[in-house]
């Protein structure tokens, strides 16, 4: 079967991260530099003042510190969703930022709520039931790798900390897990062996001739058989020459 998705490196699938980066820092430096307080970019929930910050919040953050922490996966996390999901992810990144935002508004509690830890949130939903869903061994491996790395940030979804959104960290991991159910398609397949396919035949499956009706292993197959695999109309014919030189020496 043919795979729709190939995995092959491009530069842009490191590229496009490293602005994402580049872009939430250089926001924090004109904060810093214009001294423009930004906090009203964010989401305030259920009202129209909040709204611009469903698409703005990721953008502002309150510290360095607050910065340094989402900096770092967002890039990683965003690269892995270049590269294994590259038909998809510009799709992914927009309605997942959008879908966090818009449950961020809804659910949470009143008060600014900016970073982009709703899309980091996100990334990790996505990449993570994606790769169990679609069954394909390296997806899979992405999973527990995102799992081994991130897997601490699965008690953030809850209050445990005033001064973090956790609600946005909520809404970010139902977003990824919707859009892992929605996008079906232009993933990695399941990889099937040949004897899962539908044309496969036991009995030209040179390795189950190995094996006789009851299931004992026959070390060596019988003469009849092994001829049996040989194409009837197959002839090997040797014509030799002459050397004249030869003779002449």
């Amino acid at each position: 079967m043919k795979q729709k998705q190939e995995l092959s490196f491009s530069l842009w699938y490191l590229i496009i991260p490293l602005f994402f980066g580049i872009a939430i820092w250089s926001v924090y430096w004109i904060e810093l530099e214009s001294g423009w307080y930004l906090n009203h970019w964010g989401v305030y929930p259920r009202s129209i003042k909040g709204l611009p910050g469903i698409v703005l919040s990721p953008f502002v953050h309150s510290s360095v510190e607050h910065l340094y922490h989402n900096t770092l996966p967002l890039i990683i996390l965003s690269t892995a969703l270049f590269y294994f999901y590259n038909r998809i992810a510009w799709k992914v990144l927009g309605w997942g930022l959008l879908m966090s935002g818009i449950f961020t508004w809804i659910l949470a509690r009143p008060a600014w709520h900016i970073g982009a830890s709703g899309v980091i949130y996100m990334l990790v939903s996505f990449i993570f039931f994606k790769g169990l869903f679609a069954r394909n061994y390296r997806l899979m491996a992405l999973s527990l790798l995102v799992v081994f790395l991130y897997g601490s940030m699965i008690w953030y979804v809850l209050p445990v900390d005033d001064k973090i959104s956790w609600e946005g960290h909520l809404s970010g991991g139902i977003a990824g897990f919707i859009l892992s159910l929605f996008f079906k398609n232009e993933v990695l397949k399941p990889v099937r062996y040949h004897w899962e396919r539908e044309d496969y035949k036991e009995e030209e499956d040179p390795f189950m001739k190995h094996f006789d009706e009851e299931g004992n292993f026959i070390e060596h197959i019988p003469e009849e058989t092994r001829e049996g695999d040989k194409d009837p109309g197959l002839e090997v014919r040797y014509h030799y020459r002459e050397n004249k030189n030869a003779e002449k020496k």
